[in-house]
């Protein structure tokens, strides 16, 4: 889908820059709001220092570079030097707010929402939404002039939330893994019919999945499962091939996950919001190895898919090749509860959620 400078459509910008979990969705909504409103224009903000300044532009959209505003996580030098940061922020973005024409600001939180939500404050209308089961700065302060407050989850605890799930893009809804399964395995050179393990730790990488999954290489050779492992653009695996066996496939980064979800039968991941979004929509049974930092807010992401039975949640001090072993390699092989935990986990997701999102996107600029 690509952006039309003729278009006489309402003008939606999209705040959500930094990681896949801000960015993805923020596309997924804008895709669904120009398949409602194929006059609209769409344009994204984002900083020099994230992924959208390759992502964005590579989607068909414009995008609107603004003074990035990050978020000191300690009392530091960092946060003396805010106020300043901010107010430069506030001030590009309300440039771009009044060159582009923006009827309405939709923000995903992180820094480049921050500044969004302060320059459209009194003079465009907001919507925010928030895909983690805990919020984030940027979005406790949009959602106080927000118009509308859209979250993926219940009880995050913002004032007048709407629970609508999380944007996710038409690749990924309409995906019918068993149609892709023979093209998926035959791009990533995969073994035709031997059950397979998926692993990426987020689009970094993760040492720790990364140490546990290929150290249980071997003993996945001799079950006679097939691996497809994203390790992360920054880190390097070596596993010895076993002749005869199935592959075990190490790639630095998944850029048709779609076909890496087709070619899989059980997955092995981090826990971000975004990440059990998609890996329930298509049906993936997953092991989920939520980040040991932060907030707790990736196991709690994932509770809702493993109380339904579509996934299991291991602590990432636990992980070894021994325990990734033992939850995996009975698992592939058990057809019937391989179909059981994706039945389950396909039923605790929005898969309308970018088109609820956007409607009510539409709404806003209406009035």
């Amino acid at each position: 889908m690509t952006h039309n400078p003729t278009r006489r459509g309402p003008c939606v910008v999209v705040a959500g820059g930094g990681t896949a979990g801000h960015i993805e969705p923020a596309l997924a909504l804008a895709d669904a709001v120009l398949r409602l409103r194929p006059d609209a224009r769409v344009v994204a903000l984002g900083t020099e220092r994230g992924l959208e300044k390759t992502i964005i532009p590579s989607r068909g959209y414009p995008l609107e570079m603004i003074p990035p505003v990050p978020m000191p996580r300690k009392p530091n030098v960092d946060l003396l030097k805010l106020p300043l940061k901010v107010r430069t922020a506030v001030k590009a973005t309300r440039e771009v707010l009044d060159r582009v024409g923006a009827d309405v600001v939709v923000g995903f939180g992180g820094y480049v929402a921050l500044p969004a939500y302060l320059a459209a404050r009194g003079r465009t209308p907001i919507v925010v939404h928030d895909s983690n089961a805990r919020v984030g700065l940027a979005n406790k302060v949009g959602a106080r002039f927000a118009e509308r407050v859209a979250v993926a989850v219940p009880d995050t605890g913002l004032p007048k939330a709407e629970v609508v799930g999380i944007p996710l893009r038409e690749s990924i809804i309409r995906l019918d893994r068993f149609a892709l399964r023979a093209q998926a395995r035959h791009y990533f050179g995969l073994h035709p019919q031997a059950p397979t393990l998926l692993v990426f730790g987020g689009s970094q990488g993760a040492r720790s999945i990364n140490n546990a999954v290929s150290g249980c290489a071997r003993r996945f050779a001799d079950a006679g499962i097939g691996v497809l492992h994203a390790h992360g653009p920054k880190n390097s695996l070596a596993v010895q091939e076993v002749r005869g066996a199935p592959r075990y496939v190490g790639v630095p980064y998944l850029e048709r996950m779609d076909l890496a979800y087709a070619a899989a039968d059980v997955v092995l991941c981090r826990a971000g919001a975004m990440t059990v979004a998609e890996v329930s929509a298509v049906g993936l049974p997953a092991v989920y190895v939520p980040l040991p930092h932060g907030n707790g807010e990736q196991a709690l992401n994932a509770r809702p898919v493993v109380d339904a039975g579509g996934g299991m949640i291991v602590p990432d001090e636990e992980l070894t090749p021994e325990k990734v072993a033992e939850l995996t390699i009975p698992l592939l092989h058990d057809r019937q509860r391989l179909g059981a935990m994706s039945h389950a986990a396909q039923g605790t997701g929005h898969r309308a959620a970018a088109d609820v999102l956007a409607r009510m996107v539409l709404d806003v600029v209406r009035k």
